[in-house]
């Protein structure tokens, strides 16, 4: 074996160094596959096609390339491998390129491949497709081209598009390059009624009637998307693949098959989290995720935590458990019904509670991006302080609407979100009627284009309307402060205080976040953030002037369920106890 060093010296150019760097077999071999000096020279001579292959696929035609190996040219020194036994190891290898001028695009056109396809192509091609004259004569931009022209077509409903000819012509004396497209869009169709295959326990009347939504509609592929994502949503598949057929049937349409991949239908699982308000706080759970056939998810999970209240003693601690079913898609249609029950133990600074509490919530995605929701809900028990626990008997309804037009649930980089939620309820042990209203907001820019940088900005106002604050049971007030509101304050210590200082809530609230998200270096990101909020006695908008400021820093590690947390805060014009002078935040997912 012959070991050997390689240097590809830099042409200027990033792109064509990357190009050069990822054909060269000297380079991606050198370790791998050790050589003999016959098998060295063998692979710099392969290399030397795909070293020109390398020049013409950046646009550089009139360019040229050079290997030497000791300093000695090939392919013009005689008898090299017999001579490069007599050189001292490591051998030295050197790649030269010598780009020349780089090539431009002269001239672009777009035929169709009938005079019956004029107008079909003709309005693919009303919108710039990514190649000009004037640009670099790449191969990268023509192909790139011609899928961008292929994926307008099929977006138009035309199923079976064709680049049926492509035609490229360089001119070495004009060191340019003419494309020419030939197009055969294909005739528009709809869909047949799609197949769904692979399923072992989920019900297939279930699968039909939700993917055969899309049966006798004209073909897009956003159709088929969404079809795979509502399947892969309902929690039963591991893998959901969509498999259009390559030719339309007999009656002219296209058929579609959705192949996919159960999990396994049980699971357990826990997790753990930390604040410095709450301290640990851990989670374990148990559901089946196909409880009917039916894609009925049952959840039955415990909680437990302990909020510092300063309290001391061994019951300073809070626990939350039941369970949750959620059936998916009812009666075939974006409808979900989720039915919820939970016992709470809660010892905050602002109340106690010991309560059971039941809700029915069924939601209906009304587009992609739209959605609404409704449903009873009822809560009995105690809420109040150790020495004064008063019952709560209060049913009520939530009523909301949620647009998401961001680009991901965990770690949106554009878009934006808006929610609005209304629960009017009836307190019957103080025979009062109010309505709690809550609307939230926030906007995501990817500032660099590439998730390199984005900024994330948050809003929230909320107002309680029909009932003065001190009527009010305690845990249906609004309160500010720690994490998920403002960062460096502890939980609910913002806002008005009794005479002993423990937080008394509010009838209103506003809330503001700004965050500055930074990859660092692989998965690996920071976080800047400027948090702000305060709540106010009267249902209007708090006093302004009262609003409180923390500020800090975070870490991000990006995972594939979303990214892992982890903030430090400060605040910034705290009041007498509403912080201890900073805050420790850790979970899964951006802060908002």
């Amino acid at each position: 074996m012959l070991p050997y060093s390689l240097e590809i010296v830099p042409t200027g150019d990033e792109a064509l160094d990357e190009a050069i760097a990822g054909v060269s077999q000297l380079g991606r071999l050198r370790e791998l596959a050790p050589t003999d000096a016959f098998g060295l020279v063998g692979r710099a001579l392969g290399d030397l096609e795909r070293l020109d292959a390398a020049l013409r696929s950046e646009g550089y035609y009139a360019g040229r390339a050079r290997i030497e190996i000791a300093g000695l040219p090939l392919p013009v020194t005689p008898d090299l491998a017999e001579r490069l036994a007599r050189v001292e190891a490591p051998v030295p290898v050197r790649i030269l390129v010598e780009p020349g001028p780089r090539y431009r695009i002269t001239s672009v056109a777009v035929r169709p491949a009938t005079p019956a396809d004029a107008a079909a192509v003709a309005a693919v091609v009303a919108e710039p497709f990514g190649l000009a004259p004037g640009d670099p004569a790449t191969a990268a931009a023509v192909l790139d081209a011609g899928e961008t022209l292929l994926d307008r077509l099929r977006r138009a409903g035309h199923p079976l598009p064709a680049d049926v000819e492509r035609t490229v012509v360089v001119d070495h004396r004009d060191r340019g390059m003419e494309v020419e497209f030939v197009l055969a869009p294909g005739p528009r169709s709809r869909f047949a009624p799609p197949r769904v295959v692979g399923q072992v326990r989920t019900d297939a009347v279930f699968l039909q009637r939700l993917a055969g939504r899309i049966a006798g509609q004209p073909y897009s592929p956003e159709r088929i998307e969404r079809v795979r994502r509502d399947l892969r949503t309902l929690g039963v598949f591991a893998a959901v693949r969509a498999r259009p057929a390559e030719r339309l049937d007999a009656a002219g349409t296209l058929p579609v098959t959705f192949e996919v991949e159960e999990r396994p239908p049980r699971a357990v699982g826990f997790s753990l989290a930390y604040e410095t308000d709450f301290g640990p706080t851990g989670r374990i759970y148990w559901e089946h995720r196909n409880l009917l056939g039916g894609a009925e998810r049952l959840r039955l999970e415990a909680d437990v935590y302990r909020l510092e209240t300063g309290r001391g003693g061994a019951d300073d601690f809070g626990f939350r458990i039941g369970g949750s079913l959620r059936s998916p898609f009812l009666y075939g249609r974006d409808l979900t019904l989720t039915a919820d029950g939970f016992a709470l133990r809660d010892r905050l600074r602002a109340y106690d509670r010991d309560v059971a509490i039941a809700s029915l919530l069924l939601e209906r995605q009304l587009t992609d991006r739209l959605a609404v929701l409704g449903g009873p809900l009822a809560e009995f028990g105690r809420v109040g302080r150790e020495d004064d626990m008063r019952p709560v008997q209060l049913l009520g309804a939530t009523l909301g609407v949620r647009w998401d037009g961001t680009d991901s649930l965990l770690d949106p980089r554009r878009g934006w979100r808006v929610a609005f939620t209304a629960t009017p309820a009836y307190e019957m042990h103080e025979t009062i009627v109010f309505a709690r209203l809550r609307l939230t907001a926030s906007a995501y820019w990817d500032v660099t284009g590439d998730g390199g940088s984005v900024v994330a900005l948050r809003g929230a106002l909320g107002s309680v309307a029909g009932a003065e604050r001190d009527r009010l049971p305690l845990d249906q007030r609004f309160y500010a402060g720690g994490g998920g509101s403002v960062r460096g304050y502890t939980y609910q210590a913002i806002g008005p205080r009794d005479a002993t200082g423990r937080p008394v809530g509010g009838a209103s609230l506003v809330e503001g976040s700004i965050e500055l998200r930074q990859r660092l270096w692989g998965e690996l990101g920071g976080v800047l953030f400027l948090d702000a909020g305060t709540v106010g006695r009267d249902p209007l908008l708090p006093d302004l002037g009262d609003l409180r400021f923390g500020a800090g820093v975070g870490l991000r590690y990006r995972t594939v369920i979303g990214p892992i947390r982890a903030d430090v805060a400060v605040p910034l014009n705290r009041g007498a106890g509403e912080s201890r002078g900073y805050g420790f935040y850790l979970g899964i997912g951006q802060a908002f």
